[in-house]
């Protein structure tokens, strides 16, 4: 019997503690270790599911992480696929590479975060200051990545500037892949909270240069974390 093949008759449920991560990380290191080989078919959402002990989505969500690392590629009627074992040289996120998003968000969320600052309205600034409550409360990770998507174009919303919203708006889906590979490889969910409620309290202060300090803080932080995963070279190229 392959190597593969004993992996895949194992059972290996994973604790409810940050379910997802350790699905991914698992499923990874079986990759990256040749245990699961270049071209071996995954066994589906249910069968994983039973042999983690988890729920479907939460195997899903680990899976879309590995297919954005370019390590797998689900095919519609036929199932996931083992690619490589090494990340791919550009991540990319629904149409966006890293660098896409590296290079482009400063320059429309940074200002967006100073001009909501001086133009947001009591309702934009309750909704802004809502969803960080939101997200200190969720422990759901995929429930969480969608708050934070909503926090980011809640800001560009209240900037007053119908193109950092239409910008930020049309790069959501890309945002939240990124957000959630993110979470999932370097549990950047606490870390992140902080920092949306820094740009928050400078939104509530008034403060447009606070405000775009903390956003370019907070962008500063989610650039080294995706250049930790896959290399400086990789995200800039």
């Amino acid at each position: 019997m392959s190597a593969g093949a004993d992996w895949l008759s194992e059972t290996s449920p994973i604790s409810r503690k940050s379910a997802a991560e350790s699905v991914f990380e698992e499923l990874r290191m079986a990759i990256v270790s040749g245990r699961l080989t270049v071209g071996t078919r995954l066994p589906s959402e249910t069968h994983l599911a039973g042999r983690y002990g988890v729920s479907r989505p939460i195997v899903r969500e680990a899976l879309r992480s590995l297919q954005t690392l370019g390590m797998t590629q689900t095919r519609t009627g036929s199932g996931t696929y083992v690619l490589t074992d090494r990340p791919s040289r550009e991540l990319h996120y629904a149409g966006y590479s890293a660098r896409d998003l590296i290079e482009a968000r400063p320059f429309i969320e940074v200002p967006a975060a100073g001009w909501a600052a001086v133009r947001r309205t009591p309702e934009q600034l309750a909704r802004i200051l809502k969803l960080c409550d939101a997200m200190d409360a969720q422990h759901d990770p995929h429930k969480w990545v969608k708050l934070d998507s909503e926090f980011h174009s809640a800001i560009a919303e209240a900037s007053g500037n119908s193109l950092f919203a239409k910008v930020v708006s049309d790069a959501r889906d890309s945002l939240s892949q990124q957000s959630e590979l993110l979470n999932i490889m370097a549990q950047r969910q606490a870390a992140s909270n902080v920092e949306h409620r820094l740009i928050a309290e400078a939104i509530a202060a008034g403060s447009d240069e606070t405000a775009r300090s903390a956003m370019e803080a907070h962008l500063g932080q989610v650039q080294q974390t995706v250049t930790a995963i896959i290399g400086e070279e990789k995200a800039l190229r």
